[in-house]
């Protein structure tokens, strides 16, 4: 018995270190992150191989159009300024509406989009539920912000507010209106179904709330942790 035990012992210690020492490499990797550019994400990667390749133009903060990130904290996390990774209040939501409802934080989809894979497995989720408070912890609210920014889909094989701004509106995405980037925003939970460029009558709806959505944003202070 003694010697099942010691074995059963080893066995939970080399499984303790070999968690910490994922969880290190991740800290080291959010940390990098924090002052380098990520190159891409394994999704976006996948569309890349699949399609042959994808549009993909890297932009600091400073070169986004402010209203386009009020718009896509409007649209996505509203309360993106006021927690620390996790909306609770939208959790409680979700769960009390169903599947149908989402809950999932702008630092959690940088974190599925930068670190990890889409999917709905549970080892996913569970890395997401680590590496979320790492982000929020090591990075600055207008660093998560612009992360997104540059890593979301926003068209079948476009990714980043600079390619889909080019691609849809035929500018930078500093010369975006609040129109325009309220119109890429609304098709962020479906991008490959939606079109920013030729919307139907939902995303016109959805667009305008967004541009509402902004505006009480932006009186109410809610930007202050990513505006310039």
């Amino acid at each position: 018995m003694d010697r099942v035990a010691a074995g059963v012992h080893r066995a939970i210690r080399w499984a303790v270190l070999g968690l910490l020492a994922v969880l290190a490499l991740f800290a080291v990797w959010v940390g990098v992150y924090r002052f380098v550019d990520p190159p891409g994400g394994i999704y976006m990667w996948q569309e890349s191989r699949r399609l042959g390749g994808v549009r993909h133009d890297w932009v600091d903060m400073d070169a986004i159009a402010p209203v386009m990130a009020r718009s896509v904290v409007a649209a996505e996390d509203a309360n993106f300024c006021r927690h620390f990774g996790f909306d609770m209040g939208a959790i409680r939501a979700a769960l009390e509406e169903g599947a149908g409802r989402g809950a999932s934080t702008i630092t959690q989809q940088v974190v599925k989009n930068t670190f990890l894979w889409h999917g709905r497995s549970w080892i996913r989720k569970a890395l997401e539920a680590v590496i979320t408070p790492m982000v929020e912890t090591l990075w600055s609210k207008r660093r998560i912000l612009e992360v997104y920014l540059n890593m979301a889909e926003f068209g079948e094989g476009v990714f980043g507010v600079e390619a889909a701004a080019q691609h849809h509106f035929q500018r930078p995405a500093v010369d975006l209106g609040a129109r325009q980037s309220a119109l890429l925003a609304a098709v962020l939970p479906a991008p490959q179904s939606r079109d920013a460029g030729d919307p139907e009558a939902f995303v016109l709806r959805r667009a305008q709330a967004i541009i509402d959505g902004a505006a009480t944003i932006a009186r109410d202070d809610r930007s202050a942790c990513f505006d310039g």
